[in-house]
């Protein structure tokens, strides 16, 4: 009988460790709006296999120098950038103090790398992505172009794409006196994230014991070299 590895974050995500990063921006536009909130939400994993939500890291970020600021995107999520008693701190510390404890907790799963979960994560990594690159941030955990979207997820599983109607959906609470925070939506994301992952269990254990009956796969041939 074929033996199949106990799950492990590596095993169950192919090596990356799926970090949850919800940010509150001053726009849409990540190269000229600001970055306002960024928050990280870890996911813990069980014994067997399944995962919950762990640890959130919030900062306020000051807006960079020059930073474009939309009233409406202001309105939306409540924030005042220049209010004298918001704990804020530069882009810089935010990014290496979340990409620190995240390159910890690679190491602790012994994983490659992190990933990027969020809920239209193109829009969160964006704007992380182009942060990194402003302030020459090194080290950044994160693959630069693969994550996992709840709203895609949110789809799939419940038939709803936008985070409080995926939410409600899947029997999870929802108070929307507290959306459009960085750690309220990041908590929320991380939520739909493992229960999706958890309700998945079943698909992922038949998947290993069809791959573990297969024996080692080939691996594709490298591209050749250009001349």
């Amino acid at each position: 009988m074929t033996q199949i590895a106990p799950i492990t974050y590596a095993t169950r995500f192919r090596g990356f460790l799926p970090v949850v990063i919800d940010v509150e921006t001053g726009g849409f536009n990540s190269q000229t709006d600001a970055l306002l909130e960024i928050a990280a939400v870890f996911i813990d994993m069980r014994s067997d296999g399944t995962v919950t939500r762990g640890e959130t890291i919030r900062y306020h970020v000051t807006p960079f120098p020059g930073a474009n600021m939309e009233a409406a995107s202001l309105a939306v999520n409540g924030i005042d950038p220049h209010h004298p008693l918001r704990p804020a701190i530069p882009e810089e510390d935010a990014l290496q103090r979340i990409f620190r404890e995240v390159r910890n907790a690679i190491r602790a799963a012994d994983c490659t790398r992190a990933v990027l979960v969020g809920h239209n994560a193109f829009f969160d990594l964006n704007f992380l992505n182009a942060a990194v690159a402003r302030t020459q941030v090194k080290r950044n955990p994160f693959h630069p172009f693969s994550s996992f979207d709840t709203a895609t997820l949110g789809g799939v599983a419940f038939g709803q794409t936008v985070l409080m109607r995926a939410t409600l959906a899947a029997g999870l609470e929802w108070d929307t006196a507290s959306a459009h925070s960085a750690a309220y939506d990041a908590e929320r994301t991380a939520d739909l994230f493992c229960m999706v992952c958890n309700q998945f269990q079943g698909v992922f254990d038949a998947s290993r014991r069809r791959l573990a009956a297969m024996g080692p796969l080939e691996i594709e041939p490298s591209a050749p070299s250009d001349p």
